[in-house]
């Protein structure tokens, strides 16, 4: 029996999203949850604040600090500065400088590339890693949502993230069909921030338009539709200006990310081989994610498939609570993990 050595510190999983990078540590859940935000003064090269402090400043810092986002579209961009955020917050988990080499499990979209996945695993070895393993991020999702992913039976997820949007009917523990577009949370507000500059003459920042659409934002028309005030720059005169917008137009801004959103769903479903398609009519497609908080994105989805739609009970953690489930039973869920390319 080999000897566990207590200073390697414990087993991780972590959901490394565009939005949010959570971690999930063995036997102590889920303890963190930032934003996959880094400030870096780039006078000294010098990291001044990550995760949510980094976040806050954001549009807010003088020109010698910058606020980075290390991932676009699910996939990092910049991989320094995600190595120095995921050493970061490795170490803000275990508390310990040294010797900390846990295995670490990380979740990608299933529509990465090999050199995109060996920049995963690059930036998780250089900030301490022992081991890293890869799992998609639809299945961990369909894992960490309780829907069984090793019964010969089909299970479909749909993940709307801050980047991407992953698709994906699971059977016997792999993915039989997958559509990942780069499509999510990140094109809703920037499809709202050129819809108020069109209409409004208004600029509006990348927060502002997160909020208004977390406030109002939703995916088809309700009965009780809320407006709210906005305020922006305005671009004629270049000073503070308050608008007041409606739900109706902040939907109608947000229409072409969330076609693609549904076509997605749609394309996924005409691939989906027949047998499988007709578990999917008893147990339904489960919506996760951040995006699935999204109000009347069920009730889209549900119309546009003519399928029952099942938001799952914490659609912003189930991801991380799947890879962490990996973890947990490593040796028997091993198989879901993605393969090594082969040199």
């Amino acid at each position: 029996m080999p000897v566990s050595l207590p200073f390697l510190g414990r087993d991780m999983a972590v959901d490394l999203g565009t939005a949010n990078t959570l971690v999930c540590v063995r036997d102590r859940g889920i303890v963190l949850d930032e934003p996959s935000v880094v400030a870096i003064n780039t006078r000294n090269d010098r990291i001044v604040a990550v995760g949510a402090e980094a976040k806050r400043m954001i549009g807010r810092t003088p020109g010698y600090i910058t606020a980075i986002r290390p991932l676009k579209d699910g996939v990092i961009t910049d991989l320094e500065v995600a190595e120095r955020m995921l050493r970061y917050f490795i170490l803000k988990v275990h508390h310990r400088r040294y010797l900390v080499q846990p295995r670490v499990v990380v979740a990608v979209p299933s529509g990465t590339t090999g050199v995109e996945q060996r920049a995963v695993k690059e930036a998780a070895l250089q900030a301490g890693a022992r081991r890293v393993y890869l799992i998609e991020e639809p299945m961990a999702a369909a894992i960490g949502s309780g829907l069984p992913v090793h019964e010969p039976a089909g299970s479909m997820v749909v993940d709307v993230g801050g980047g991407t949007t992953e698709v994906a009917v699971v059977s016997m523990g792999g993915i039989v069909t997958a559509c990942s577009i780069r499509i999510g949370g990140d094109e809703l507000d920037q499809a709202i921030i050129s819809h108020i500059k069109k209409e409004h003459a208004l600029l509006l920042g990348e927060r502002t338009a997160e909020q208004l659409k977390m406030r109002i934002g939703s995916a088809s028309p309700a009965s009780d539709e809320p407006d709210t005030e906005i305020r922006g720059r305005d671009l004629v005169t270049g000073l503070p200006k308050n608008v007041r917008i409606t739900a109706q137009e902040v939907r109608e801004a947000m229409s072409e990310p969330l076609n693609t959103i549904v076509d997605a769903v749609q394309t996924t479903l005409d691939q989906c081989p027949p047998e499988l398609a007709g578990d999917l009519m008893d147990t339904g497609i489960a919506l996760t994610g951040g995006g699935a908080l999204l109000r009347g994105l069920d009730v889209r989805l549900a119309e546009a498939t003519g399928m029952p739609i099942k938001l799952v009970d914490d659609p912003l953690r189930s991801v991380v609570l799947g890879a962490g489930h990996c973890i947990e039973q490593f040796s028997r869920l091993q198989e879901v993990f993605v393969p090594a390319p082969r040199h």
